[in-house]
């Protein structure tokens, strides 16, 4: 539940100049006008919850994906197969924020007929924070499961060469007075962009994220991102670390499930294979809702889960701290703040907004 630490130096922009920057950047470049709206919003919410990783910062990935013709700029996603509860979607090599809550759409549309709705997308991109999608259902008092495959990053256990993507997964609970329960992790103990994140600010990286190319624990995330563009080898350990004492196994295990769900299941790529082609990424995505009525009243269950949440924070704290969290409340917190003050980026992001906002002739904002 750890959030992006403030880089010094950072400059506070406006969430709706920010958001306003990002549009007009997609749609210089082709984008149409509710699409653009709709990878803007993703990329805004992950900076608007501390996951600036997956934030404005991606930004120039997916104008030179476009201008380099391996993502396409205009909406091409269809419905290939489908039935009263599930969906097959193919997203045309399309923006992945676009298809992705598309397809977050149909699985909340079939839920509300059939108790349960389970999309999955082939053929997409990379989609930005899988917390996004799963929080749509919210707000049909629906519990949400959101998650994708992507490239191979990961080492898998006794490996040291990466073969499979840090791989998130996401589930939302509809809650009642306390802020709903939103899982967002990745199945890795950090995803790329956390690693892309510490090289950024020229900053040690904790031991234990990451191997290098012997296999080795390494603190220097240069090494790490390095090796892993070149294909030399090593990568991202698995949620729990190294070997099997701390569990890395499970976390591998985690990675391994997804992409079966998000690519053997749809028929998207999967480990080595994803964006191994310059111009078709083939990533998968799978999404679920679960109607709560179907099993029971929504206001008890709602209760229910106020009284879990509730019971949580309260236990005992441990020596040195005096708050016990559950998933979502610290992002919820830290996205009312940035509402009001603004959202912190850091120079190295600055420098390369405002580059492509000059190569793309859309003003930056300061």
């Amino acid at each position: 539940m750890g959030k992006e630490e403030i880089v010094a130096g950072s400059i506070w922009v406006p969430e709706r100049s920010l958001r306003e920057f990002a549009v007009d950047v997609f749609r210089k470049i082709g984008v149409p006008a509710r699409e653009a709206k709709v990878t803007a919003d993703v990329l805004i919410a992950a900076d608007l919850r501390g996951i600036g990783s997956h934030g404005v910062a991606r930004l120039p990935r997916y104008v030179s994906g476009i201008k380099a013709g391996s993502i396409v700029p205009k909406d091409a996603s269809r419905i290939v197969k489908q039935t009263r509860a599930t969906a097959l979607v193919d997203g045309g090599n399309g923006l992945g924020q676009v298809v992705g809550r598309k397809a977050m759409e149909i699985a909340i549309r079939k839920a509300r007929g059939t108790a349960v709705g389970f999309t999955t997308v082939r053929n997409s991109n990379h989609y930005g924070i899988a917390g996004y999608y799963a929080m749509m259902a919210l707000k049909a008092g629906m519990i949400g499961i959101s998650s994708t495959n992507a490239a191979p990053l990961v080492v898998p256990t006794f490996s040291r060469t990466a073969v499979l993507g840090t791989n998130p997964i996401s589930v939302a609970v509809p809650t009642g007075k306390e802020e709903p329960f939103v899982l967002d992790m990745a199945t890795s103990v950090v995803p790329r962009g956390t690693i892309e994140v510490y090289d950024r600010q020229g900053k040690e990286m904790p031991l234990g994220w990451a191997v290098d190319p012997t296999g080795h624990s390494t603190t220097n995330p240069r090494i790490v991102l390095e090796a892993l563009a070149k294909r030399l080898g090593g990568g991202i350990l698995p949620l729990g670390g190294e070997g099997e004492t701390f569990s890395g196994h499970k976390g591998y295990g985690l990675a391994l499930l997804v992409d079966i769900l998000c690519g053997a299941l749809p028929g998207a790529a999967t480990a080595l294979d994803v964006y191994a082609d310059d111009r078709r990424a083939n990533v998968g995505h799978f999404f679920g809702a679960i109607d709560v009525r179907a099993f029971r009243p929504l206001p008890g269950f709602k209760r229910d889960m106020d009284k879990l949440l509730r019971t949580l924070r309260e236990s005992p704290k441990a020596a040195g701290h005096d708050r016990i969290y559950v998933h979502g409340e610290k992002s919820r917190a830290m996205e009312r703040e940035r509402r009001a003050k603004g959202i912190p980026l850091g120079p190295k992001v600055v420098d390369s907004l405002r580059t492509i906002g000059g190569e793309s002739g859309v003003p930056w904002i300061a």
